[in-house]
C-alpha cells in the first residue's frame, strides 16, 4: 500500500531492471504450475554422481535455511551471512550459488510459488462441490503445518507491497483464481450451492487455513497445541470443514 505523504523517489534504472526480471521470472514459475512433469529421466541421461547429489542437496540446504531466515526476519532484515550459518556453509560457498541476497531470495520466492498457487488448481466444474471445497482446505491446512514459512515468507512479500509478486497476483494467480470463482458460480447456479459470493468464499479459506502458520505462536499460546499434532489437525480440519460447508450448503 502507498502511503499519499510519502515522496515518491524513482529508484535506479538499473534496480528496475532486476526487479523486473525477478518478477519475470516468478510469472515463468507460476504459469509452470499445473504441467504435466515427466515422470521418467530423459533416455541417455546418467544416473547423478556423488558429487553432483552433493551439489543438488547443497542447494537444498541453502533454500530451506533462506526460506527460514526471509519468513522471520523479510528480505531486509535477513543477511547473507545467517542464512549462510543456518545453512552450514561458508558465506562464500553460499554466494557460489546465488550471488546476491536478492538473487536467493527470488529463488525462495520461485520455489514456494508451485506451492502457493497448486490447491487452488485443483477443483472442476464436474467434481462435487462439498468435496471439492472440503479438498481445498484439507490441503491448504496441509501446507500451514508442513510448510509454515512459505505462508508466512508471502505475508511478509504483500505486507511490504507485494514488487515482485504484483505480476503473478495479476497474471497467473488472477488467472486460476478467476476460473474457479467460475466454477463455484457454476455449481451455485446448477443448484448445488448456496448463494455465496465466490471470491469471498475463496478469500475465507485462505485466511481461515494460513491462520494456523502466520499466526502459529498465537495459536499455540492460546490452544497448546499446533498442527504437527495429529489430534489437533484432524480436529482443525473437521471444525473448519463444517463451518465452511455449513455456510454454502444449499438450504
Amino acid at each position: 500500500m502507498t502511503d499519499a505523504a510519502a515522496t515518491t523517489v524513482k529508484p535506479p534504472r538499473k534496480a528496475v531492471g532486476k526487479q523486473a526480471s525477478g518478477a519475470r521470472k516468478l510469472v515463468k514459475a507460476a504459469q509452470s504450475v499445473g504441467a504435466i512433469a515427466a515422470t521418467e529421466a530423459p533416455k541417455g541421461r546418467r544416473d547423478p554422481g556423488p558429487r553432483e547429489r552433493a551439489g543438488e542437496a547443497r542447494k537444498a540446504a541453502i533454500l530451506k535455511a533462506a526460506l527460514g531466515v526471509f519468513a522471520r526476519l523479510g528480505l531486509d532484515g535477513a543477511s547473507v551471512e545467517a542464512i549462510a550459518q543456518a545453512a552450514g556453509i561458508s558465506k562464500a560457498n553460499l554466494l557460489y550459488y546465488h550471488p546476491t541476497k536478492d538473487a536467493l531470495y527470488l529463488a525462495v520466492l520461485e520455489q514456494g510459488l508451485s506451492l502457493w498457487l497448486a490447491p487452488l488448481s485443483r477443483f472442476t466444474e464436474g467434481d462435487d462441490p462439498a468435496e471439492a471445497i472440503a479438498a481445498l482446505i484439507d490441503a491448504k491446512l496441509a501446507l500451514s503445518r508442513d510448510h509454515p514459512e512459505v505462508s508466512r515468507l508471502f505475508a511478509l512479500e504483500m505486507l511490504r507491497g507485494a514488487p515482485l509478486l504484483k505480476p503473478v497476483l495479476a497474471g497467473p494467480l488472477k488467472a486460476v483464481f478467476d476460473a474457479k470463482v467460475a466454477v463455484i458460480q457454476a455449481w451455485i447456479a446448477a443448484g448445488k450451492l448456496n448463494r455465496v459470493d465466490p471470491s469471498h468464499l475463496i478469500f475465507a479459506i485462505w485466511a481461515l487455513t494460513q491462520h494456523y502458520a502466520d499466526f502459529a505462536v498465537q495459536v499455540r499460546a492460546l490452544s497448546g497445541k499446533t498442527l504437527s499434532d495429529k489430534g489437533f489437525m484432524d480436529e482443525t480440519r473437521a471444525a473448519l470443514t463444517a463451518l465452511v460447508l455449513d455456510g454454502v450448503r444449499v438450504r
